[in-house]
């Protein structure tokens, strides 16, 4: 998908034509001008000097709201707005009325580039500026009444869009942030519990090793003794470090599910999500393989299907093998994803067979489905989609 999501930059040349053209499709609107400009009567020189104009407005007007939110310094952008006002006002009193609606734009691109605090006001000046350059052009006051309400509306709401683009990367940045500082605090955890696993263990074989060296000469059996202890905490040392990092590499369920959301939204696909599941008496094992499945899943959903809606369910049900915790993820895309199992879902099912799990993936008539089903519990709904 080529889509620009609100609050990010073009990041290709395709991106950028996406938004190019978003912005030129209300530039429909000036077909008042070019029609003046085509049948107005106007003198070969003044027909000239008005293409001329009106190219400059546009390529200003581009240049603009294009780079809006490049963090230009707000003089410069003022001055950009006041060289649009201007134009908008000479070719207004010197072609006619039907130039009065580059004011439009001109507030437009002052909502949309500047800050409220400067907006507030340069939008009802502009527009008090339209008003008097229509007072000023022969039956400029018909065309006033359908001018003014578009150039305070349409510039007050660029001024809302802008904020909104100003939180949501103002967002995106913290979630980068707290994700960042929860990585570092899980290498801090997993430093700490090496630390306490390895530093008594490796003190013991210390010592051990010095009082084996004492006694070989004169006491090969308390020697050997000892070689044994060392040899036995070394193996219990490499048990505990051996869990300590499967347990940090483990995914939980509850914090997939919270990711999820995110990730979606994030690649412009609307997401429904349980929410706080209660995971109550379920194995480890078990939660660990759905936490794998879910985020093979919406890996799937996010770089392969080409989805605009994505469904997570997270059911028990009570079967003839006993209580099985249900996880389903069902997208609108094109179902890429099954088109022969690949290595993701391969790796998937041995992980959820290892578990006592089954798993089903299958094209549907809107998509795809992944069904997961792992050993659980008591038999109770555990999430609810929101």
């Amino acid at each position: 998908m080529s889509t620009v999501g609100i609050g990010q930059r073009p990041q290709n040349r395709r991106q950028q034509v996406v938004k190019f053209l978003w912005i030129g499709i209300w530039l429909a609107y000036l077909s008042a001008p070019v029609g003046d400009l085509l049948h107005g009567g106007h003198s070969d020189g003044v027909t000239v000097l008005g293409w001329i104009g009106l190219v400059a407005f546009v390529a200003w007007y581009f240049a603009l709201v294009f780079r809006t939110g490049r963090g230009e310094l707000n003089q410069a952008v003022l001055g950009s707005v006041a060289a649009l006002a201007a134009q908008s006002t000479v070719l207004s009193l010197t072609l006619g009325r039907e130039w009065l609606v580059l004011f439009v734009y001109v507030a437009i691109a002052s909502g949309a580039a500047l800050p409220f605090r400067m907006a507030r006001w340069t939008v009802p000046a502009v527009s008090a500026l339209l008003t008097c350059v229509a007072f000023a052009v022969p039956g400029g006051t018909a065309f006033l009444a359908g001018l003014l309400f578009p150039a305070l509306l349409g510039g007050f709401s660029m001024t809302g869009v802008r904020e909104l683009i100003r939180t949501t990367i103002e967002l995106r940045e913290a979630r980068a942030k707290v994700a960042h500082l929860a990585a570092n605090e899980e290498r801090l955890r997993l430093a700490r519990d090496l630390h306490d696993l390895l530093g008594h263990s490796l003190s013991l074989i210390t010592l051990k090793s010095e009082l084996a060296g004492r006694m070989l000469p004169d006491h090969p059996e308390k020697a050997a003794q000892q070689v044994a202890d060392i040899e036995q905490v070394s193996r219990q040392a490499l048990v505990d470090v051996r869990e300590a990092v499967t347990g940090y590499r483990r995914p939980r369920l509850a914090a997939e599910l919270a990711g999820v959301e995110a990730a979606l939204t994030s690649a412009g696909v609307t997401a429904q999500v349980p929410t706080d599941p209660d995971l109550t008496g379920v194995p480890e094992e078990s939660e660990s393989a759905l936490a794998w499945a879910l985020r093979e899943a919406v890996t799937n959903v996010v770089r392969h299907s080409g989805a605009r809606r994505c469904t997570v369910e997270l059911l028990r049900r009570q079967t003839l093998d006993g209580a099985m915790l249900e996880l389903s993820v069902e997208d609108n895309g094109s179902g890429g994803s099954g088109e022969g199992p690949g290595n993701g879902l391969t790796g998937l099912t041995e992980r959820l067979e290892k578990a006592g799990g089954t798993l089903e993936a299958t094209g549907t008539r809107h998509g795809f489905r992944l069904v997961a089903r792992v050993p659980a519990g008591s038999a109770a709904d555990v999430g609810s989609a929101s």
